[in-house]
């Protein structure tokens, strides 16, 4: 197995820590490219594809290893046995957040730290959790996604996006849905947005730092405080941001805020 060609990583920077930034569903690494440059002059960058976005390996997508978030994060311990000799620090923006978590769960030795971006442990309503979604809803996006993935693709992509003063970057975030392979992004929507790891916040150990825009249809902000308050001893820095992708459309104040993180670790 070429883990460098199936996740397509690129390695840039320097440094004894090394910083791995993961993207959320329907994008690529292109995600962290006004966010993860200000960190290469003290860390070594390791950007990567899930498989199955990108320019990942697409013959690397295997159903049965991907039918869970556990495949990816098992990517991800890959990845970092393939770049990272040092402490890990962990960057991942919505589902990745939740495949780093896993990851660091499952082998705490290798991470000091995570960052997760618009994270959410599970979407759906449930009790007094509020995800910011009714199961039936969920079903009927991902219905719509199943019978047109295009059109689900350019209305959901400005949606979630968001940044209202800024289309350009809706326009982006449609056009990097539409180039990834529909059949992927169908099975890949279901294990997204049907999983639920809320039982796994409390196993983490690795200090955590979790970035919330203050207005997000995806990871409404009731998610954030949930997460901080079930993970022990974990920061939430809520920055001023319309959308999903603060790293895009706010990355300013998401940058100060991981900095900031990393400062008090002394990182």
């Amino acid at each position: 197995m070429n883990v460098q060609k199936r996740s397509n990583v690129r390695v840039r920077g320097t440094g004894n820590v090394t910083m791995l930034f993961a993207h959320g569903f329907g994008c690529d690494q292109n995600m962290w490219r006004l966010f993860a440059p200000s960190f290469e002059d003290r860390y070594r960058t390791v950007m990567f594809d899930l498989v199955g976005s990108g320019d990942s390996d697409l013959f690397a997508y295997d159903r049965s290893r991907y039918d869970s978030l556990h495949g990816y994060a098992d990517d991800v311990l890959d990845i970092i046995d393939e770049t990272a000799s040092g402490p890990v620090i962990f960057v991942g923006h919505s589902v990745s957040a939740t495949i780093g978590m896993l990851a660091a769960i499952k082998a705490p030795e290798r991470f000091a730290a995570n960052v997760m971006i618009g994270p959410s442990p599970s979407f759906i309503n449930d009790g007094n959790y509020v995800g910011g979604f009714e199961r039936e809803d969920i079903e009927e996006l991902l219905e719509t996604l199943e019978n047109n993935y295009l059109g689900w693709s350019s209305t959901m992509a400005p949606a979630i996006m968001g940044a209202p003063g800024q289309p350009e970057l809706a326009q982006e975030l449609t056009n990097s849905f539409c180039r990834t392979d529909p059949e992927i992004a169908r099975h890949f929507a279901r294990v997204t947005f049907l999983a639920d790891h809320r039982a796994d916040l409390p196993r983490v150990t690795t200090p955590t730092l979790i970035v919330q825009s203050n207005d997000d249809l995806l990871a409404p902000l009731c998610v954030g405080e949930y997460m901080h308050d079930a993970i022990s001893g974990s920061e939430l820095s809520i920055v001023n941001n319309v959308g999903h992708c603060p790293q895009l459309s706010a990355p300013g104040e998401s940058r100060l805020a991981t900095e900031a993180f990393l400062t008090r670790l002394a990182l």
